[in-house]
């Protein structure tokens, strides 16, 4: 088994040689004269424990304790105050700032030994659970993820006109939440936002589809009123399934944001989109951030009745729409971060080994 690692923290000479006597057959025991030199120390070297004195010139204890625990390289290493102040108040208020114990000096070897094997095995059996608990983690989202994208192809194989759409409006939402987070847009709204588990729920956004029959879906050709109203419910239904899966499981944000996104990208700023005819700051932000990342995507996208879209003309588009389909602050985010989103295009579409835009979101999109 690895021998621990103790830092002693103390100004007296006499009191660092005491402790490294008494603990030297247990444990590796560096002896550091002040805080300072222990977070010298500290960058090319990290303990299992650290025990540090109260009183010291320079950087006492409890302000040593607090860079400690601010920041997180050594936040989670155990540290134990010993010190020969007495009194209950500064004992609370060591354990406030962190401490995991107070050991009063004179000390006794035995309590000291004691004490501290008790922390360290405490300390190793929650770095254990710890590890535990994040590959856990880690293999919920690989089947979490894994579950997204199998539901999120099965709705893009149904339709032959939408190959690759997911992938880029995934990396265009992407650009964009990270430009609107460096620029303040919105910053109130998504502060508590897990944004990639917002981008990663947008996967969903076009789940509705799949209660829509092929010959609609795959019609090559304009759809009719009827067909087109038929077309129209598929945000609806997107939330509905969504909602189930809400009721079934437990809700969560990601499936909070998918319901959003799939529900309303499909409204618009002024109020004359479908299903629910929102207006302006109605319409959830999900909604009006996946919105524009939609129609850009079906702009520049070939479709059976026409050619796809250069990105100047879709820009151009997008900004005759703004404030009318888009949210203007948003379309300014999205018209600054031109030059990113058409290198994620040309980026995906070489990499898919087409030789044209990939084909479009849906018939529909388009302003």
């Amino acid at each position: 088994m690895r021998q621990k690692t103790i830092f002693v923290v103390d100004d007296n000479d006499t009191n660092l040689f005491t402790i490294a006597a008494a603990l030297d057959r247990q444990y590796r025991v560096i002896t550091l004269p002040s805080a300072m030199k222990l977070f010298s120390t500290l960058e090319k070297m990290t303990p299992d424990l650290i025990l540090l004195d109260v009183e010291m010139p320079d950087i006492n204890g409890f302000e040593a304790i607090k860079r400690l625990k601010a920041s997180p390289l050594y936040e989670d290493i155990p540290v134990i105050f010993l010190t020969g102040l007495n009194g209950s108040d500064t004992e609370a208020h060591g354990i406030e700032l962190g401490a995991a114990d107070f050991i009063t000096k004179p000390f006794s070897k035995t309590v000291l030994l004691n004490r501290l094997a008790n922390h360290l095995a405490l300390d190793e059996k929650i770095r254990e659970r710890t590890q535990q608990l994040h590959e856990r983690t880690q293999q919920l989202f690989m089947l979490h993820n894994g579950i997204v994208f199998t539901l999120a192809d099965l709705v893009e194989s149904r339709d032959a006109n939408t190959g690759g759409h997911i992938e880029r409006t995934t990396d265009y939402l992407r650009i964009v939440t990270d430009a609107m987070t460096l620029s303040g847009v919105y910053t109130g709204e998504t502060r508590s936002w897990n944004m990639e588990s917002f981008v990663s729920s947008a996967r969903l956004h076009d789940l509705g589809k799949i209660l829509i029959s092929d010959a609609i879906l795959n019609k090559p050709g304009p759809l009719t009123k009827e067909e087109f109203e038929i077309m129209k419910s598929h945000p609806a239904e997107g939330k509905r399934i969504i909602s189930q899966l809400m009721f079934r499981t437990v809700e969560s944000e990601f499936l909070l944001n998918a319901q959003l996104t799939a529900a309303y990208h499909h409204e618009r700023w002024d109020g004359s989109g479908y299903p629910y005819g929102l207006r302006g700051s109605e319409i959830p932000l999900q909604g009006r951030i996946m919105a524009i990342v939609d129609v850009y995507d079906a702009l520049t996208s070939d479709r059976p009745y026409k050619k796809a879209f250069t990105s100047e003309e879709a820009y151009r588009i997008i900004m005759e729409e703004t404030g009318k389909h888009f949210d203007p602050k948003i379309a300014g985010v999205f018209t600054e971060v031109r030059s990113q989103i058409e290198s994620a295009r040309v980026n995906i579409i070489n990499t898919a080994g087409h030789g044209s835009p990939a084909v479009q979101t849906s018939r529909f999109t388009s302003p």
